[in-house]
């Protein structure tokens, strides 16, 4: 099985300005020479974190990780003015200009896989290859299953922690109950909400609790932002047309593409692996056995791994 490639270290790292007041951190691994990759990070609000660059081949990839907008190292900090989809199409797009690449590799999980699809569908001529990991389509439904109705069943111990923060009254709908608190003036409810919010995703990320990830997502920083943006962009319907991503897969028939997904995904179900595989057919489609949401679980690990090794090939065969 194959396991994350050994810890490497950027050899640049940069801040580039977007619209103002907007700053993102960048940086650069690997082969500067090397098939270009950018790490698609989740959340949206989660930031990149140093195993971000262990995914791929440090000898066939020049590996590009970046913090979207609020999130991460990047500024102003869990901001929300001007944050939206198309924004962070935009801020790809501007990046791809910066570094004078002609065409990159995207690599996204789970709001990373939502944006990764975006972005390709805007600009198709300028994706390599996709390779996604637990993937979210963003649909009512899908937001809903895990921040109403859903995963509430599945870890009803851990849900009666995340709904203790909403009056009784209020629970009907969360998004909106947890969004007045993470927007709201009271600087204890926002923190508060942000962390039992964070802490909520990280308990239900992996098939089995992984602790040293549940503290990962209560790290303050990390929480405030998360759950300020996640929620900003969730009860903004993550600001896509309803369906919009299945409905413009016809544009991603000519790329390559792997999609890899946890059977046991409590937080983003594989039915919409299996219903992005079914709009989009040419790209093949991994299902863990053993795994639920996280990239870190092994089989998941080893899946990715095989699908960044197995682009490599293709890519370089291909250049030849």
């Amino acid at each position: 099985m194959n396991k994350a490639f050994p810890a490497i270290r950027p050899y640049s790292t940069e801040t580039i300005s977007v619209t103002a007041p907007h700053q993102l951190y960048v940086e650069q691994s690997g082969n500067p020479e090397g098939i270009a990759v950018l790490f698609v990070h989740g959340g949206p609000g989660g930031g990149t974190r140093p195993i971000d660059r262990c995914f791929f081949d440090p000898d066939k990839y020049r590996i590009i990780l970046f913090d979207q907008r609020g999130s991460g190292q990047s500024t102003p900090h869990a901001a929300l003015d001007d944050n939206n989809t198309d924004a962070l199409v935009a801020d790809i797009e501007t990046l791809r200009n910066h570094l004078s690449i002609d065409r990159w590799v995207i690599f996204g999980g789970s709001w990373g896989s939502t944006l990764g699809l975006v972005y390709a569908q805007t600009y198709p001529e300028r994706v390599l290859g996709l390779i996604l990991r637990g993937v979210f389509l963003c649909r009512d439904e899908d937001i809903r299953w895990f921040y109403q109705h859903g995963a509430s069943q599945v870890f009803p111990d851990y849900w009666s922690q995340y709904e203790q923060v909403i009056p009784l009254a209020e629970r009907g709908d969360m998004l909106g109950a947890y969004y007045a608190r993470l927007t709201g003036d009271n600087d204890f409810e926002r923190m508060a909400a942000a962390k039992a919010w964070s802490v909520w995703e990280g308990r239900c990320a992996t098939l089995r609790t992984n602790a040293s990830l549940v503290e990962h997502f209560a790290n303050p920083h990390l929480a405030m932002a998360m759950a300020r943006i996640e929620a900003h962009f969730f009860i903004n319907k993550a600001f896509l047309e309803p369906n919009q991503i299945l409905n413009n897969c016809h544009r991603l028939k000519d790329i390559p593409g792997h999609i890899v997904h946890g059977r046991y995904d409590m937080i983003c179900p594989v039915n919409q692996a299996f219903d992005l595989s079914k709009a989009w057919p040419e790209a093949q489609l991994s299902i863990i056995a053993d795994a639920g949401h996280a990239s870190g679980e092994p089989g998941t690990t080893d899946a990715l791994i095989r699908a960044t090794q197995s682009l490599a090939h293709q890519l370089n065969s291909e250049s030849l």
